[in-house]
């Protein structure tokens, strides 16, 4: 892994609301991420961690700060920029997946490429190249809702790195799974993040997920509160006991095991 920073978020601040009725989501949030790692945000309902993964993802707009990928600024970009931007430079996955329940699962996944108006045949060759890469080619020609949600997230995924972006934003990519899957689709995340160098932010409250990461920042109250990072040596079960102190000082539960 290299230690060149991909993504630069600096003094970033979003309020919303008048002068009367200010809310402060964000409040000076300042952090890097370099290329190849695997970081998590963790915090309470409110916190903040999902306004920033929306401003990272050009989402929402910030109130003051920037944001830098590549060492571009995103926070510059125009409206018909900003669309390119996330076509081409951000991979997403969702908690509720987001597939087209219309479109096969190949159709989903070529979906990106074919608006970036790659040809046929290229989007093809990389459709089967991702999915056999996550596992998936008995699923290319079904509908979502012929698959599991374990397959599901991982089509959204192939979706998500099909057009090889530069970072990938995960929302809380576990919520609508059951442990089993949870625990499938986390390695997936993992593999993509160890084998093929992605780059990857995830956003979640579970701490079984967290403890995939090798870097979790949390936040409280739109502020950086705390930060982990994995130890070379360090086992997963003893990062994620490490998270569980950090998240009972937040205020959460511990309703997650290994």
């Amino acid at each position: 892994m290299t230690t060149t920073p991909i993504l630069k978020v600096k003094n970033v601040q979003k309020y919303y609301g008048n002068d009367k009725n200010v809310t402060k989501a964000v409040h000076n949030i300042t952090f890097d991420i370099n290329e190849g790692e695997f970081v998590g945000i963790m915090g309470a309902s409110g916190s903040g961690k999902t306004t920033i993964l929306n401003c990272i993802a050009t989402i929402d707009h910030l109130t003051s700060g920037n944001i830098w990928l590549r060492e571009r600024s995103i926070t510059d970009l125009k409206e018909r920029e900003l669309a390119k931007f996330r076509r081409e430079k951000l991979g997403f996955i969702f908690q509720d997946f987001n597939l087209v329940d219309t479109l096969t699962v190949r159709e989903n996944i070529a979906l990106a490429l074919t608006i970036l108006k790659i040809s046929p045949k290229v989007i093809d060759e990389k459709v089967e190249k991702v999915a056999k890469t996550l596992g998936i080619e008995a699923t290319l020609d079904k509908f979502p809702n012929q698959i599991s949600g374990g397959q599901k997230q991982r089509a959204a995924s192939a979706r998500a790195i099909v057009t090889e972006p530069d970072l990938i934003l995960a929302d809380e990519p576990t919520g609508a799974l059951d442990s089993k899957s949870a625990r499938t689709f986390m390695e997936t995340l993992t593999f993509l993040n160890q084998d093929l160098n992605k780059t990857i932010l995830m956003v979640t409250h579970d701490t079984f997920s967290a403890s995939y990461a090798k870097r979790i920042m949390f936040i409280k109250d739109g502020k950086m509160f705390k930060e982990l990072i994995k130890g070379q040596s360090e086992t997963r079960r003893q990062f994620f006991d490490r998270i569980i102190e950090v998240v009972t000082l937040l205020g959460g539960d511990q309703h997650d095991v290994i």
